[in-house]
């Protein structure tokens, strides 16, 4: 498994990790989880608002913990500053674990000041309940906010939706994040049920491409996803078969006559108007 520099941090992580998000089959995917730490895919993410997915996670990395770069987030609803040390308590006790590699806050609200979540995300890092702050579903005039508020701190990643049906972060959200040292993690790799999108075209275009590397479709999507070296992704691990799957997604390379015929495929959407920070 490849691994990256993760943003400022400079921890190197797998490009392909775990993600957790409505996990139907709880034994089936612990098994999952397990086969993925074995083949490298040591980026487990999880969140409070994933019911029973932090129990699953905790007995699968018991006795293995300093192999994981573990990653939870905080519901808006709960990010006041007392709401967020408590959140990410009870999150360490489904987990089992004293800390965690990076808190995020799950997404952007006015529920509460930003400030005081930010304040409460320094004081889980100076605890070493976490060693990192993240963000999810940040846009730019957000993310700009956020590191405003931190004030001396640095956000280490903006998790994101992107696949190749949705590959709008890459005007001006990816650009920023790098800019600032902040990695990308990207889930839903595959979209929301519906792979690939693009219709009877886009699977051609998927299918002769992974013909020509003895891949999947679903291999040639997650290599030109990752294509970015500041760009992580963490598609579902809930079977094994597909995690291997996932796992084989990298170490090989795209020509240019494939990248020019997914982009032909899977075109980005125009850029937003509204410009950028």
């Amino acid at each position: 498994m490849i691994r990256r520099p993760f943003g400022y941090t400079g921890i190197e992580v797998p490009v392909i990790g775990q993600g957790t998000w409505r996990l139907r089959d709880k034994a089936k995917a612990a098994e999952a989880l397990a086969e993925g730490l074995r083949l490298g895919m040591t980026h487990i993410d999880t969140a409070e608002l994933y019911t029973g997915a932090e129990q699953v996670i905790a007995p699968v990395i018991e006795g293995r913990r300093d192999e994981v770069f573990l990653v939870s987030k905080v519901l808006p609803q709960n990010a006041s500053y007392e709401g967020t040390l408590a959140a990410c308590g009870k999150s360490l006790e489904r987990l089992r674990t004293d800390h965690l590699d990076v808190y995020l806050l799950h997404w952007w609200s006015s529920r509460h000041p930003l400030e005081e979540t930010m304040r409460a995300m320094q004081e889980l890092v100076r605890q070493g309940r976490t060693r990192h702050v993240g963000v999810s579903n940040f846009d730019v005039g957000e993310l700009e906010a956020a590191r405003k508020a931190l004030g001396s701190g640095r956000i280490a990643c903006n998790q994101v939706l992107y696949h190749l049906g949705d590959r709008g972060i890459e005007h001006e959200v990816l650009p920023y994040c790098e800019r600032h040292g902040i990695a990308v993690v990207g889930y839903s790799p595959f979209g929301s049920g519906a792979f690939p999108p693009g219709g009877k075209k886009g699977a051609r275009v998927l299918e002769e491409v992974a013909k020509r590397h003895g891949k999947t479709p679903h291999q040639v999507a997650l290599n030109f996803l990752s294509r970015h070296p500041n760009v992580f992704l963490i598609p579902k691990a809930e079977d094994v078969a597909h995690v291997r799957q996932n796992a084989g997604a990298v170490g090989w390379s795209l020509t240019e006559r494939d990248l020019e015929e997914i982009e032909a495929a899977f075109p980005r959407p125009p850029p937003d108007p509204i410009g950028s920070i």
